[in-house]
Order: structure tokens, then sequence, then C-alpha cells
């Protein structure tokens, strides 16, 4: 959870020096693509190490994959927000307009 805040901050910071000021929803997703790994990677897992014979077993792990990976997605998608929020906050903050 703290990479995903590091690592929004960083895309975010490269954002701002490229003079684009939509962040928000870039921060989000930044930091959310996290929960699509984790979803994809439990596919490759099913794939090559889980010996699941049966439809109902299949239906339940793709289930609560799916629904981990969107909860995980979303909980590192508000932190990274977050984190790029109070960055912006921070920076925009030290700026003295006279």
């Amino acid at each position: 959870v703290i990479t995903s805040a590091e690592i929004s901050n960083v895309l975010c910071y490269f954002q701002l020096c490229a003079e684009d000021h939509a962040w928000w929803w870039r921060a989000f997703l930044n930091s959310g693509a996290a929960g699509l790994y984790l979803l994809a990677y439990s596919g490759i897992y099913y794939c090559t190490q889980l010996e699941i014979s049966g439809f109902v077993p299949l239906l339940l792990y793709v289930g609560y994959m799916a629904l981990a990976s969107l909860l995980f997605f979303l909980i590192t998608g508000t932190v990274g927000f977050l984190a790029c929020w109070w960055f912006v906050w921070t920076i925009f903050g030290s700026v003295k307009v006279d």
C-alpha cells in the first residue's frame, strides 16, 4: 500500500511537470492497477498450480478472486489518490504568490 502511494506521487509529479493538471483519475488508476495485476496473477496461478475440477469450485475461485481484486483495486486506488492529493496540496501550498 505504501508503494502504491509512492508510485502515485512520482507519476503525479511527472504529470504536473508536463503541465497536465488533470491528475485525479490518473492517480486513482495508477495505484489501482495493482488490483488488475492481482486478477491476472490469480488466473495464471489457477492455470499452472491449482488442480480444481468441476464448475462450481471454478466459479467460486473466480468469483472470490474477482471480488478480492476489485477490493484491492479500490483500496490501493484510494490510497494513491489521497497520497497524490496531499502531495499536490503540499507543493501548491508552498508556492507564494505576491
